[in-house]
């Protein structure tokens, strides 16, 4: 490998995004699907949030990832302002795994899953010096990506039943969250956003899906994970219920209005121009941030499986 497309490479390569929310908040019809989330991460960061399910968790994921449009205070990604710049901020954060929003596919296998989004990436997001090149070169990038992937996401592709040829429907939960993580990182984001980080997992699994997010982390990316219990080491985010609602802030910019570059996280696109009414007794989601081991106890704020659920079946995860 030439020493010129070795400084092509990393010049390519993002830094991670740092990621700052101050009083957010998405509400839908029937209440709030969490309010006054209120942190600072820096760049390669891991961010957790925890709370019961139905507490607004992947709404916020959600919302941070220019996916869900928010309706109080304000955030920004990389720099760049929410709702504002959805569209800019889509372009530089990937979703993990998220039930009903970006899954896999059980038919697919592993190698046409990981096929299938280098091209999705070559196409969408090259300079136009990079369509430029020659087939054999561009065919050669699209590999290297997905070696990269792999190996940052620790899937062990000559260890699975049927090696590259298995079906995602054939692998067990850790590998499957690998294989999904290893499907963002071809895009290089400056954030990973990955839900139920630690659903179903044994023990023993759990401590491994850490480690790998650590260790994506480590690497510079910002990663951002919803989970039912937080490491020590996490930036944690708690969402939390029974509290009143949150007092209402200015109406935020609409969305920019130019289209996002697609995706295969596309088909998660929520945005709304037609903001949802407040229920009457609509609660909030509370989320406070500090060192690792912080949580929220006084942040005035609570949510309503309602809401939560409302703001979700907006995005077809109902």
């Amino acid at each position: 490998m030439g020493g010129e497309s070795v400084g092509t490479e990393a010049e390519e390569q993002p830094h991670g995004a740092a990621v700052v929310a101050d009083g957010f908040g998405l509400k839908g019809p029937r209440g709030w699907a969490f309010s006054e989330v209120s942190f600072r991460a820096e760049p390669g960061a891991l961010v957790a949030i925890e709370g019961p399910s139905g507490s607004g968790r992947t709404c916020l994921l959600l919302a941070l990832t220019g996916r869900m449009k928010s309706h109080a205070g304000h955030a920004e990604v990389g720099g760049l302002p929410l709702p504002r710049k959805m569209a800019a901020v889509r372009r530089i954060t990937a979703l993990g795994q998220v039930p009903g929003v970006s899954e896999l596919d059980p038919a697919f296998t592993v190698a046409e899953h990981l096929r299938e989004r280098a091209l999705l990436q070559r196409r969408y997001d090259g300079s136009v010096r990079a369509l430029l090149r020659r087939p054999a070169e561009r065919a050669a990038t699209s590999r290297a990506r997905i070696e990269e992937a792999v190996a940052a996401a620790g899937l062990d592709l000559a260890a699975l039943p049927k090696g590259e040829r298995t079906s995602v429907r054939d692998l067990e939960r850790l590998e499957a969250l690998r294989l999904s993580i290893a499907l963002a990182l071809i895009g290089r984001p400056g954030l990973l956003a990955v839900d139920d980080a630690d659903l179903k997992l044994s023990d023993a699994d759990r401590t491994e899906a850490w480690a790998l997010l650590r260790s994506v982390a480590a690497s510079g990316t910002t990663v951002l994970a919803v989970c039912s219990e937080a490491p020590a080491d996490a930036l944690r985010l708690t969402t939390l219920g029974g509290a009143p609602e949150p007092a209402e802030t200015d109406e935020p910019e609409p969305a920019e209005a130019d289209e996002p570059t697609p995706t295969e996280n596309d088909e998660a696109e929520p945005a709304k121009d037609d903001e949802a009414e407040p229920a009457e007794d609509g609660a909030a989601t509370g989320a406070a941030a500090g060192d690792p081991a912080d949580t929220s106890t006084d942040a005035p704020a609570s949510t309503t499986e309602e809401g939560a659920a409302d703001a979700l079946a907006e995005t077809g995860r109902a």
